[in-house]
C-alpha cells in the first residue's frame, strides 16, 4: 500500500486564480515601430511562460530612445523591472535574468549593459478592476 503524497502549493497558487505581472524596459536604444510591436509581443509571451501566468494579465511597457548612460557610455543600455505577485525568488530570478537578457538583445542591448529589478508585490498592494488581488 503506497500512500499518496500531498503537495503543498504556495499560497499564491490557490488564493486567487489570476495574478498580474508587469515588465518594464527603459532603454536609450531607438526602436522602429515594427521592432517595437514584435518586441512587445515576444516579451509578453515570455513573461507569461516564465512566470506560468495567463498572458491576458501580462503588461509590458517599452520606453525607448531615453537619455541614459551606463558606465560612462551612451552605448545601448537598459533598465528593466519585472513586477509580479509571487513567482519571484533567488533561483527563479537567475533564470528570468537570462531570458530577459535574450529579449534585450532584440533591442541591441548586451546583457552586461542592463540592470534588472525584480519586485515581488503583496496582493493587497496591487489594484485591478475596482479592487485588489487580495
Amino acid at each position: 500500500n503506497k500512500k499518496k503524497k500531498c503537495v503543498l502549493l504556495p499560497p499564491h497558487t490557490h488564493t486567487h486564480k489570476h495574478t498580474m505581472p508587469f515588465l518594464e524596459v527603459v532603454t536609450n536604444a531607438s526602436v522602429s515601430p515594427e521592432a517595437r510591436n514584435s518586441f512587445l509581443a515576444e516579451a509578453s509571451a515570455a513573461v507569461a511562460t516564465m512566470l506560468g501566468k495567463p498572458e491576458s494579465y501580462v503588461m509590458v511597457r517599452l520606453l525607448d530612445g531615453q537619455c541614459m548612460s551606463f558606465g560612462g557610455s551612451q552605448d545601448p543600455t537598459a533598465f528593466v523591472r519585472l513586477f509580479s505577485i509571487g513567482r519571484l525568488g533567488l533561483e527563479e530570478n537567475k533564470t528570468y535574468s537570462k531570458r530577459i537578457a535574450e529579449l534585450l538583445q532584440l533591442l541591441g542591448v548586451a546583457a552586461d549593459r542592463a540592470y534588472i529589478e525584480f519586485s515581488d508585490a503583496e496582493r493587497a498592494n496591487v489594484g485591478y478592476n475596482e479592487g485588489t488581488f487580495a
